[in-house]
């Protein structure tokens, strides 16, 4: 029995504007020949399918015809669990057809907990794996609300209702397990934070409970669990050191804090019940790089990149002391003609620059509307040559304004 562990492909996620279906196509036929080639027969996917709950038109495509081709591969069964990205009604509509597939999905929780315990059988019709398809657990999923209520005691309710949840449907699991002879594994999904993991900023994990999640350790999942496949954070990674309760982190970076990250999924081999997981890295489809420094080193870099052909997204952050006319058009200059595409330029002289004045308490009614215009002309880094030339305009336009005051008066 071998599974292939992944999540978090937030298809249809843009990077500053940038859309990306080219590289979640490529991850979905590089996964779709790892199926074939990895011999795998159960794959997981937990959560964050889409990157938001209404996708396009174009992420619907390549998410069906993902689908369509597992169906056709050696792997036997496909277990989905929604995200709190996902809509659950969404992932949900076709799932009575995908079932004919041993296509199953689990968007959100039904009230009925044997729902989310699906027993997986073999060619011969025999129980081969019992998986445990926690959705994104809600608040209003699993918390019953009462006025006046503490924010402290929201949360501590929230991460009792998850164990709970988690207790419950492992028991029926366990249930089946006993059910069915024994000596069949039981995989436990979820898309959750626990105590303790490493975030990235593009994870987007805020405080989701009211900030209680994080405190849900890792104790709350119960050890009739084989292998534990969670999904939510985007660094793949073990939870509390242990070799079979794992993030397998996005496939892609969704941000340049991911920059340089080794992407992976997880595959799990099983002999009876004991997992043996293995990491297989994801290939880099498209890299992102950020380039930081004086103008001297930034455009040295990006023309290493264009001279070598680099097809990458770059994110740039200007550390000089010098101030710039026009950063941006010196920037895309440099990259003009090129499969170096820069999506991001972050100036620091001039964030630093705004923070000086904020120390100054310098307010409006301290200022000229003359004065006013001064600033402007600083913070949009306005060549000092021309400088003359739009305060004599603005003048103009400002006593143009005063005398027709004085004619409607």
């Amino acid at each position: 029995m071998k599974i292939l562990h992944t999540s978090d492909w937030h298809i249809g996620r843009c990077l500053y504007g940038r859309k990306r279906y080219d590289e979640f196509k490529a991850f979905l036929d590089w996964l779709a020949t790892t199926l074939t080639d990895e011999g795998i027969d159960v794959l997981l996917v937990a959560g964050d399918i889409f990157d938001t709950s209404v996708p396009s038109n174009r992420s619907l495509e390549l998410y069906y015809t993902f689908l369509c081709r597992v169906s056709e591969s050696g792997c036997r069964h496909v277990v989905i669990t929604g995200g709190n990205h996902d809509s659950p009604s969404l992932l949900n509509a076709p799932r009575e057809v995908l079932r004919f597939l041993d296509i199953h999905i689990i968007g959100s929780i039904s009230g009925v907990l044997t729902d989310e315990v699906l027993v997986l059988r073999n060619r011969d019709d025999r129980a081969e794996l019992i998986v445990c398809a926690v959705p994104f657990l809600r608040d209003r999923d699993i918390r019953e609300a009462k006025a006046g209520e503490s924010l402290e005691d929201k949360g501590r309710k929230l991460v009792d209702g998850i164990a709970a949840h988690y207790r419950e449907v492992s028991a029926a699991a366990a249930q089946q397990k006993t059910d069915a002879g024994g000596n069949i594994p039981i995989v436990a999904m979820g898309h959750l934070f626990t105590a303790g993991a490493r975030t990235s900023d593009s994870d987007g994990v805020r405080d989701l409970y009211i900030g209680s999640l994080a405190h849900l350790k890792s104790d709350i999942f119960p050890d009739c669990i084989d292998y534990l496949a969670l999904g939510h954070l985007h660094i793949p990674q073990k939870v509390d050191g242990s070799a079979t309760r794992r993030y397998s982190g996005s496939p892609l970076p969704m941000g340049f804090s991911e920059a340089g990250q080794t992407k992976s999924v997880q595959i799990v081999t099983f002999e009876e019940t004991t997992p043996v997981v293995t990491t297989l890295p994801v290939p880099c489809f498209l890299p992102l790089e950020t380039v930081r420094g004086d103008l001297k080193a930034i455009l040295t870099r990006l023309g290493q990149l264009v001279k070598d052909r680099m097809s990458i997204l770059i994110e740039v952050i200007y550390d000089g002391d010098e101030l710039v006319g026009d950063l941006q058009s010196e920037l895309q200059e440099a990259v003009v003609d090129s499969e170096v595409h820069l999506l991001r330029t972050v100036n620091n002289r001039i964030l630093k620059q705004t923070l000086h004045q904020n120390e100054t308490s310098e307010t409006l009614a301290d200022l000229s509307i003359h004065q006013v215009f001064d600033r402007c002309l600083m913070a949009h880094m306005i060549p000092e040559e021309q400088r003359e030339d739009l305060r004599i305009a603005f003048r103009e336009a400002v006593s143009s304004l005063a005398e027709d005051d004085e004619r409607s008066e």
